[in-house]
Parts: structure tokens; sequence; C-alpha cells
């Protein structure tokens, strides 16, 4: 059997958040690897006003604009809706997400969101490129430019420019509010969309609910020069820690994306095999999917696949 050698740099962060300097020493690795495979950075909610959040931190430092996450109704699980098949684009390092807050006078937050036209632009350009490579027929602007005019309807103009270039694509434009209740009754409906970052963070996550949870898919990351994938933020507020019960599904494809990245092509599609595989397996599949088995059992399962395939 041929073995693909990967070498790792590894970087521990802390869920504390009170250690930034183990943050900066993840991000000098990113520019100096330029790839890599990121796991949760907990959210503490009783940190002060004044407190950065270091996800933020960390995709603007490395400048990773574009969030991409295929959602696909997996094989092997039980979910409300069939037939999900949704490519989400979220600009990641502006607007909502810009980090620009403080408290002007005591119990007074002040919160800019920041929309300079090259951002929204650059991602629209990214995420039609995108849609057209992957075969999709609609691509889905959500937005907020019936209220925010300004900022939301520059996104959306921008969203606009890109579309007439690509004629053969469908365009739409869609409020937020409409587009999460529009995904819960016909999620179908979708194909491609790109939204700002705040936006994008709820229609994620409604998405990863709708295909299974956060355990399930895989997530990536996009800049000019780094490219960071990872799996979605659990967001139960239940910390599995350390308990061996995390579903590692969507890490495995988050590995297998990286060797795709890196043209190791038969390297990823062994383990993308095994692992939607061991879904299917009805007889091994951790807590949130309804199953009893440890992350331990299911990686172990993939392993067993992948040596019984070579």
């Amino acid at each position: 059997m041929c073995v693909c050698h990967v070498d790792f740099e590894e970087v521990q962060i802390t869920s504390t958040f009170s250690e930034e300097e183990e943050v900066h020493s993840a991000i000098v690795a990113v520019h100096q690897n330029h790839v890599a495979l990121k796991g949760n950075f907990e959210t503490d909610y009783n940190l002060p006003p004044s407190h950065k959040s270091q996800n933020s931190v960390f995709r603007s430092t490395l400048d990773l604009y574009a969030n991409v996450i295929h959602f696909k109704s997996p094989l092997g699980v039980e979910t409300r809706h069939k037939n999900i098949d949704i490519l989400v684009v979220r600009e990641s390092t502006e607007g909502g997400y810009s980090n620009l807050k403080h408290e002007s006078v005591k119990g007074v937050i002040e919160s800019l969101k920041i929309t300079p036209k090259a951002k929204p632009l650059h991602v629209a350009e990214y995420a039609f490129q995108l849609a057209q490579q992957m075969g999709c027929e609609k691509l889905t602007a959500v937005h907020k430019a019936n209220i925010m005019k300004l900022g939301d309807g520059l996104f959306l103009q921008c969203c606009r420019e890109v579309a007439s270039c690509y004629p053969q694509l469908i365009f739409e434009g869609m409020i937020v509010d409409n587009t999460t209740m529009q995904l819960v009754s016909w999620p179908q409906q979708f194909d491609a969309m790109v939204m700002p970052s705040l936006y994008g963070n709820i229609v994620n996550n409604v998405c990863t609910e709708l295909v299974g949870g956060a355990g399930l898919v895989p997530s990536a990351n996009y800049g000019h020069i780094h490219v960071v994938f990872e799996m979605p933020s659990r967001q139960s507020g239940k910390t599995i820690t350390n308990k061996n019960v995390a579903n590692p599904t969507a890490m495995l494809l988050a590995s297998c994306i990286i060797l795709d990245y890196r043209k190791l092509h038969s390297y990823a599609t062994s383990i993308r095999i095994a692992v939607l595989a061991s879904m299917e397996n009805k007889d091994i599949q951790t807590p949130d999917i309804g199953g009893q088995d440890t992350t331990s059992d299911v990686i172990q399962n993939v392993i067993d696949d992948i040596s019984v395939a070579n």
C-alpha cells in the first residue's frame, strides 16, 4: 500500500483565550505553511466587550476572505429534508465581523459595520466563478438592503455587477430573514449562495442542522495566499472536549479537501470513500446522529475500510 507522507506542524490553542500568544503562533505557522487544518476556537460569552473574537482575528489577519461550505444531504443519516445540495460562500473579514467596536461610555457600545466596495466585489467574483465551476444554475445573494440601504445595498450592487458577467447563471437577491424561512421550508430551491459575514454565520448554522449537524460538514476558508480547512463551530453550548464522542466526519472530510487542494487526489478519494461508507454504516455512529459509538470507533472503522480497499 502506498503511503502519502505529510508533515504536520501542530499548534495547541487553549479554550480560555487567555493565551493570545498561542493564536499568534498559529497565525505565524499558517503564514509559513500556507495551508492549515484548524480545530474549533471556543467562544467565551463572559469576556469584556473590548475582547476581539479570536476566530475573526485569525481570518482577518490571514485575509481569509471567502468561507466556503458545500451542504449535501448525507447518506445513512436521517434528516427532515432530502436532496439538499447548497453551496454557500460567505465573506469572512468585513461587515458585522470587522471587530471594530468599543464602549464609548459606560453601558453604551458602538459597533461599526465597515463595507469597502473591494471586499463584496471580490467575494462576489469568487462566488460566481465557483458556482460556474461547480455546475450550479442559480446564485442567490443574501442581504438586508431593504433596511441597511447603504452597506447591504453596496453588497447587493456588487453582486449585480458581477452577475452581468455570468449570464448563464440565474441571479436573485433575497432578504436574510426570508432566506432562513425558505431554507427551513424548501431548501431544495437553493443552488449557490453568497452573503456578508454575519448573515453567512446564520445561514451556515441553519444549513448545518438541515444536513445532520456540525460533525458532518467540512468548511474551507480561502485567501489570496493562505487556505484554512476546518469544521463549522458547534453552537449547542455543550462542550464535548476530551470526551471521545465528537463526530470526526467533518474533520476527516476537511482533510480530504486539503489533499485535493495539494493535488493528492488518489489519497483524498480513498479516504473520502471510506468516510462516506462509514456514515452509511448504522452500526458505527456517534451520539450526534443517533449512535452510541466513540470518535475512536468511527476513525478505526474508516482506517479498516481504507486498508481493505487497498
